[in-house]
């Protein structure tokens, strides 16, 4: 939980969008709640109460930035970080 716990903080910073690990991101979103689904090299990520689904595609080992990105907003949008883990 400490990993999920440093890359939660790693991208609410903002500073390495590009570093975030594919795989780190995944189990993360998971741990979260959300449910996966995987069409070719989309994997998408809902959970119950959120309309706004996330998509995330691998660049190699990491997950593409933009997409990170995307995936902070969603997290402060819905409020899904308590204020004890950021």
């Amino acid at each position: 939980m400490n990993r999920d716990l440093d890359l939660l903080r790693t991208i609410l910073a903002g500073r390495s969008d590009a570093n975030i690990r594919f795989h780190d991101l995944r189990i993360l979103l998971l741990g979260l709640g959300f449910t996966e689904r995987t069409r070719s090299s989309h994997h998408i990520f809902r959970r119950e109460g959120i309309p706004d689904l996330i998509n995330l595609q691998r660049d190699g080992s990491h997950a593409k930035a933009y997409q990170v990105r995307q995936v902070r907003r969603i997290l402060l949008r819905y409020n899904l970080v308590g204020d004890d883990d950021a």
